[in-house]
């Protein structure tokens, strides 16, 4: 299934901590090339002033393995639906679209910018060599650009999403889980590592550059990557940090200013379950994916109100922060149906703020309708607030 593969990233992330990986990569923990150079002082952005991109990611179809994909289901129908509800009903005024299809991609991103939305592209082409990677950046940094010539809102190019873990060549494996298995059982090179992510990374830069005008980043994992922001005109960050106290977030993203540039928060959220916000990324995990029908396992409790106050909260620290923008991670999840038989509602283990009510709940390919959860409340009610729109 292809949830296994975030499955196995949040696993990963845990072993690593214990290996001691994600200390030598935090920000400001030791000095690397990258850490080196970046620049004293605070960034472009100062905190307080709010955001100026208030978004939400949008998928349009991604595959983390063999298999299905995230949107086994799409039309341009279904696609201007829930794009009219990111603008008119959650009030964002930005949204990040992503996945591996250019013709979805342009699509999405085109309704988008009639609307007048702010856009942010970023093509996901997991598990395949660098060189193909590359290319379907290149087409995609083409469409950027196609798009930047004909919209007045801007349009962001995100080369890239978790390259260590998403980006064969780096680490050793062919799959995702090949590198995860690696990382965690055995002995490795960590520089060598961090040189051959840079080198892609600066690959993936000079492409971009080549083909798009406008302003680039790349969808970092803070504590497990570490970044030249030089390289890029945005720092660009996958955040699922849990911290009771808001002042621990405040502390921990304060490295990421000595970059002197704006900040934008690619991804954040969290799954709708009790303990889901301290649980972070790692909310995928309360179901196995595994058995032909999915299942929830343990003792899990649907919340949705937690998931929303969890997102309110985090929409408040990035706010006063003053970041360029946040873009809540996402709107919806198909592969991750609604189901009033707890066993069966894989929602819990949804990020969205909608939950999808399939007509076959065990049939990807079955068409569905989406419902609002709590969470979209929340966000519809921050962005009013925020934005006066």
């Amino acid at each position: 299934m292809t949830q296994s593969y975030a499955i196995n990233r949040a696993a990963f992330l845990r072993r690593a901590a214990a290996l001691g990986l994600l200390a030598a990569v935090a920000p400001g923990a030791g000095a690397g090339p990258a850490a080196a150079a970046a620049v004293s002082g605070g960034s472009r952005g100062a905190a307080g002033r709010g955001l100026t991109y208030r978004g939400i990611f949008y998928d349009t179809g991604t595959a983390y393995g063999p298999g299905t994909t995230t949107r086994e289901v799409w039309s341009p129908s279904l696609m201007r639906t829930d794009l009219r509800a990111i603008d008119k009903e959650l009030r964002c005024n930005a949204v990040t679209v992503s996945g591996a299809d250019l013709g979805r991609l342009e699509l999405s991103a085109r309704e988008a910018l009639r609307r007048g939305l702010q856009v942010t592209l970023q093509p996901r082409l997991f598990d395949h060599p660098q060189p193909e990677i590359l290319a379907h950046l290149a087409r995609t940094a083409r469409l950027a650009e196609r798009l930047r010539t004909s919209y007045r809102s801007e349009v962001i190019l995100a080369v890239g999403c978790e390259y260590v873990l998403f980006a064969p060549g780096i680490v050793p494996g062919a799959t995702f889980l090949d590198r995860i298995r690696y990382l965690t059982e055995g002995q490795f090179d960590h520089p060598a590592i961090l040189r051959r992510l840079d080198g892609f990374v600066r690959a993936a830069v000079a492409v971009a550059r080549e083909n798009f005008h406008g302003r680039i980043t790349y969808g970092s994992a803070p504590g497990l990557e570490e970044i030249d922001w030089s390289l890029f005109d945005i720092v660009g960050l996958d955040y699922y940090t849990y911290h009771r106290d808001p002042r621990e977030h405040t502390r921990e993203l304060a490295p990421f200013r000595r970059w002197n540039k704006p900040v934008m928060i690619l991804e954040f959220g969290c799954g709708t379950f009790r303990g889901a916000a301290e649980r972070g990324g790692d909310g995928w995990s309360v179901v196995d994916w595994d058995r032909p029908v999915p299942e929830v396992v343990g003792d899990v409790l649907r919340d949705e109100r937690e998931q929303a106050e969890h997102i309110a909260n985090m929409l408040g620290v990035f706010e006063r922060e003053g970041f360029l923008g946040a873009s809540l991670y996402g709107f919806i999840a198909p592969d991750s149906p609604h189901s009033p038989v707890p066993r069966y509602d894989l929602d819990v283990a949804s990020f969205s703020v909608v939950k999808v009510i399939r007509r076959d709940h065990t049939d990807p390919a079955s068409p569905y309708h989406w419902e609002p959860k709590l969470s979209f409340s929340a966000v519809a009610r921050h962005n009013r607030a925020a934005s006066g729109r």
